[in-house]
């Protein structure tokens, strides 16, 4: 039997949709810029296909409806709503839910500017806010994506304005790592990231899939 130095960490886990089971969480990947138009708002140009990738600690989940605090060291902390991919056996799709890539925008320029990696800027505790997982097949692949704050849109469009749709980024994935039961992929936000305060009411949906919400605390 292993002897632990100390008891290791809960595995971290999503709820499903009608369902008593959990789905235990690996990794987070994210793909950045997969909106043309929120590419050409970061100041990126979106005629470059190829997607690139960077990770959560899987332990940066928010699920069962909790909410997040607002993260130390920002003064520019940004929403960005996204459909969220879970990876279940043999690299199939599993299900879908509703996330929030919070950023730490201010970090994130700082590194972008430096040259250095983001994991300060996207990676910090929390910053994976996620709804329910709904198992089995996307309801509408060109459903509506939107993210209110305190009843205001602020994100909209639809899952068709992908660059690169869910099996295009699991087949660019899967020739970059070998994708396991319990990785879940960010695939991007629309237009429209902006900041976020403590107090904000934040309501992320995608048409067929629960929705995410959640309060910002100070």
């Amino acid at each position: 039997m292993t002897q632990w130095l100390f008891p290791p960490a809960p595995t971290p886990s999503l709820p499903i949709l009608d369902d008593t089971r959990r789905f235990p969480v690996r990794r987070i990947l994210c793909v950045g810029q997969n909106y043309a138009a929120h590419a050409r708002e970061m100041g990126a140009d979106p005629s470059k296909p190829a997607p690139f990738f960077f990770a959560k600690p899987a332990d940066a989940l928010v699920v069962d409806g909790a909410d997040p605090l607002y993260p130390a060291a920002t003064a520019n902390l940004h929403h960005e709503v996204e459909l969220v991919v879970a990876v279940g056996e043999g690299g199939a799709v599993a299900g879908w839910a509703v996330g929030v890539d919070l950023t730490r925008r201010d970090l994130q320029a700082e590194a972008k500017a430096k040259g250095r990696p983001w994991e300060a800027g996207k990676a910090f505790d929390q910053s994976a806010p996620c709804g329910p997982l709904t198992l089995g097949a996307l309801p509408d692949a060109g459903a509506a994506i939107t993210l209110k704050v305190n009843g205001e849109v602020r994100q909209s469009g639809r899952l068709s304005d992908m660059i690169w749709d869910p099996a295009g980024i699991l087949a660019q994935a899967a020739e970059l790592w070998t994708l396991q039961p319990g990785d879940l992929i960010f695939t991007g936000t629309p237009e429209g990231v902006g900041p976020l305060v403590p107090g904000d009411r934040v309501e992320a949906k995608i048409e067929g899939l629960e929705p995410l919400s959640f309060t910002v605390k100070a």
